[in-house]
């Protein structure tokens, strides 16, 4: 089910027949370089079979599959925050290597950040990005996130210390 639309990129529900390319986009060190340590590295098949999982059990759901031309290409979402940060909400996203540097990330970062606006009540959306990763923060800003702060020394990835920078966009 689509989700939004904006020209030849959509947003819909993942499904079931999303998992092979899955597992073959996120099995990628430089697409994981730029993601949580929670995200598996290597990424199996598997690992896509419990994501999809875990995700057809949300209500709302807030994990969308990014299309592109048709095809499947990454993912995109919200997790909305609770108790007194329920009116906010932390974006996260991914795209396979051979669809970067296309635009398609910039539409699914607004078209993700209405339907939070529009659909969830969100008032505030954010993220943090880490310091080396200078095409999300290029996306970001050309999508209206606003550089909030640079958190010095606040994260570890792969044993190494770097900054993260926080952004946010306001309804």
């Amino acid at each position: 089910m689509i989700i939004a639309r904006n020209g030849d990129v959509a947003l819909r529900e993942i499904e079931e027949s999303d998992i092979p390319k899955l597992a073959e986009y996120a099995n990628n060190e430089k697409v994981s370089i730029n993601l949580r340590d929670a995200f598996p590295n290597p990424y199996t098949i598997e690992d896509a079979k419990g994501f999809i999982n875990m995700v057809s059990k949300q209500n709302p759901k807030t994990f969308f599959a990014i299309e592109y031309q048709g095809d499947y290409v990454g993912n995109i979402s919200l997790l909305v925050g609770n108790d007194i940060y329920k009116n906010s909400a932390e974006i996260g996203y991914f795209i396979g290597e051979p669809f970067w540097n296309k635009g398609i990330t910039t539409k699914a970062v607004n078209l993700v950040t209405d339907f939070g606006f529009d659909k969830l009540g969100i008032v505030r959306i954010h993220t943090g990005v880490f310091e080396f990763n200078k095409s999300s923060q290029r996306v970001l800003e050309k999508c209206g996130f606003e550089k909030e702060a640079v958190f010095k020394n606040a994260v570890t990835k792969q044993g190494k210390i770097y900054n993260e920078i926080r952004y946010a966009k306001l309804k």
